[in-house]
């Protein structure tokens, strides 16, 4: 299987890692690579990386993900299991984006931005270089040194004891992303303009904000597939700022209703068409229409499938699903007496009819 990025490798942990080890890898390393303190020109992305495996790991649901289907899995490729997802079976479908942010994984797992503001002197800043003011150089901080200079000791976790508090997340914000099926067929890039209040600098007043968040949505994705945008709503103090889900919708259609990966298409045909046959003209999801010979008498139940032309599997995007033909069968609202002579010698005798 393809596992994209070794989150446990960037942690340096072994896959059998217990939800402590991951704390402490997560503090001792993020420490470590601060830029604030490591001047190295990698040391922001190893801070950036650093964060995201942090991320996932402490995470159970998205860890739950990422052990049975790797980075594919958390980036929308594989079934979560578990809900109802967009018909057809399989389970609801999940999508994990890091927010880019590493400084705000930081100020979470510490409770604050600046968790050493007792230790040291001065107020804290968003940078976090009071947390680094008594480290000259650029050599990196003995993280073993600085717990144990204040009796902390390098077993001791920051989320008990005498640390820093930390922090409650506010609940996640939901919003219904609506997709025409045109754009599930090739997959489509939506940018959402969000409007959020952000910390100023004093920690306490806050500003409006606007930001756009880029959704790339990938062919075949189901309805019901989420799209996490972590710690992007409203920042408030002492508070964790709650994640933006989308939940993508399927968009009413005028000629289709989606059924999984299939779609189905329903035309209206008169009683003579079901009778004797006819060619129709059947339209898809590419604008092309496909012709359609029918020979065989149509009744109130029959199904004409044609393959390849639904949409695309959410797990193969190479592969699509059936368009499914049913026919909506239009009787007369009445019959001349003539008509219904001709008719009463032309068409076989019911089962169940008794002769007069």
């Amino acid at each position: 299987m393809k596992m994209g990025k070794d989150y446990y490798k960037v942690l340096e942990l072994s896959r059998n890692a217990t939800e402590n080890d991951i704390k402490k890898a997560y503090r001792k390393l993020a420490l470590k690579y601060h830029p604030d303190k490591n001047k190295d020109k990698t040391a922001e992305e190893k801070f950036k990386e650093i964060a995201e495996a942090y991320e996932v790991l402490s995470d159970k649901k998205k860890k739950e993900i990422y052990d049975k289907f790797g980075e594919e899995g958390l980036k929308g490729n594989a079934s979560s299991g578990g809900g109802s997802g967009g018909g057809g079976g399989g389970g609801q479908q999940y999508h994990y984006t890091f927010s880019g942010d590493p400084r705000a994984t930081f100020e979470s797992f510490f409770g604050g931005v600046d968790p050493f503001a007792h230790f040291f002197t001065g107020g804290g800043s968003r940078g976090g270089s009071n947390l680094f003011s008594n480290f000259g150089g650029n050599d990196f901080m003995n993280t073993d040194d600085l717990f144990a200079g204040h009796g902390l000791g390098r077993s001791r976790s920051f989320a008990g004891g005498n640390s820093p508090r930390m922090r409650k997340q506010d609940e996640p914000i939901q919003y219904d992303l609506q997709v025409a099926l045109e754009d599930i067929l090739r997959g489509t890039t939506k940018k959402m303009k969000i409007s959020r209040q952000m910390l100023n600098p004093d920690g306490r007043t806050t500003r409006s904000e606007e930001k756009v968040l880029t959704i790339n949505v990938k062919p075949g994705w189901k309805a019901g597939t989420k799209v996490t945008f972590p710690r992007e709503g409203d920042q408030k103090p002492n508070t964790v700022p709650a994640d933006i889900v989308f939940l993508i919708k399927d968009k009413a259609h005028p000629f289709f209703k989606r059924d999984g990966s299939d779609l189905r298409y329903t035309i209206k045909l008169g009683l003579r068409e079901a009778l004797v046959g006819c060619n129709l003209q059947i339209p898809t999801l590419e604008g092309r229409k496909l012709s359609l010979k029918v020979t065989d008498i149509i009744k109130p139940n029959t199904v004409k499938r044609i393959q390849g032309k639904g949409l695309p599997q959410p797990k193969d995007p190479q592969k699509r699903g059936d368009l499914i033909v049913n026919f909506d069968i239009r009787f007369p609202d009445s019959l001349s007496q003539s008509t219904k002579d001709i008719l009463s010698d032309c068409l076989p005798r019911g089962a169940g009819s008794v002769a007069t």
